[in-house]
C-alpha cells in the first residue's frame, strides 16, 4: 500500500512543492486537480482509481540538534489523509517530513492529549494499520493542532506543528469524491 500511495501523489508532491514557493493561493491556478480548499487544507482527485486527499503544509517548524536550535534544508514537508476509489470510508493518515527518518524510528504525533507513532519507511511515515488511522482521523476533527516530533538519519529532531482548521470539512469532501 505504502509503495502505491508514494508513486500515486507525485504530482501532488510537485504541486506542493510549487504552493509553498508561490503561497497557496497560487497551487489553485497551477494544479488542475485541487478541488476544494477548507482553511489551512487542500483537497485533490487523481488518477484511475481515484485518490482523493487532504492535505496541509505545517504552520510551525522547529529543528533543533543537542538542544539548540538549527537551520537545514528540508524537502516537502506535508500531512496528508488520502482515501482511494473502492476502498469505502477506509482513511490513511501519511506524512513526509522532506528527509529521510532516522530507520527503525518513529514518528510522534500528539494532538490534544493523544499521542500516536507513524512508522517510518525513507521519507514517509505512517499509521501501523486501518484502526489507527481511525482513532488518528477521529482526534484530528476532534483538534486544532497536530504536532509531529521525528528524527533524521543525520540526527536532527524536527517538530512540525500542523493547523487542523478545516480538516473535517476536508477530508470529509476528499471521502465524498472517492466514494
Amino acid at each position: 500500500m505504502a509503495a502505491s500511495f508514494k508513486l500515486g501523489t507525485a504530482g501532488l508532491v510537485l504541486a506542493l512543492t510549487m504552493a509553498g514557493l508561490m503561497g497557496q493561493s497560487a497551487v489553485a491556478q497551477e494544479s488542475t486537480n485541487r478541488v476544494a480548499v477548507e482553511t489551512a487544507w487542500s483537497v485533490f482527485v487523481d488518477g484511475d482509481p481515484r485518490e482523493c486527499w487532504a492535505v496541509s503544509m505545517p504552520s510551525e517548524t522547529v529543528n533543533s540538534r543537542d538542544g539548540r536550535p538549527v537551520s537545514v534544508r528540508r524537502g516537502d514537508i506535508l500531512m496528508f489523509v488520502t482515501y482511494r476509489q473502492g476502498q469505502g470510508d477506509t482513511a490513511e493518515i501519511s506524512f513526509t517530513g522532506g528527509y529521510p527518518f532516522r530507520p527503525e524510528s518513529t514518528v510522534e504525533v500528539t494532538i490534544g492529549t493523544d499521542t500516536f507513532q507513524l512508522f517510518v519507511d525513507g521519507e514517509w511515515a505512517w499509521a501501523a494499520s486501518p484502526e489507527e488511522d481511525a482513532r488518528i482521523l477521529a482526534a484530528m476533527r476532534r483538534g486544532q493542532s497536530a504536532v509531529l516530533v521525528a528524527f533524521s538519519s543525520r540526527g536532527t529532531r524536527t517538530q512540525d506543528s500542523f493547523n487542523l482548521f478545516g480538516i473535517t470539512a476536508a477530508s470529509e469532501e476528499a471521502q465524498r469524491r472517492c466514494n
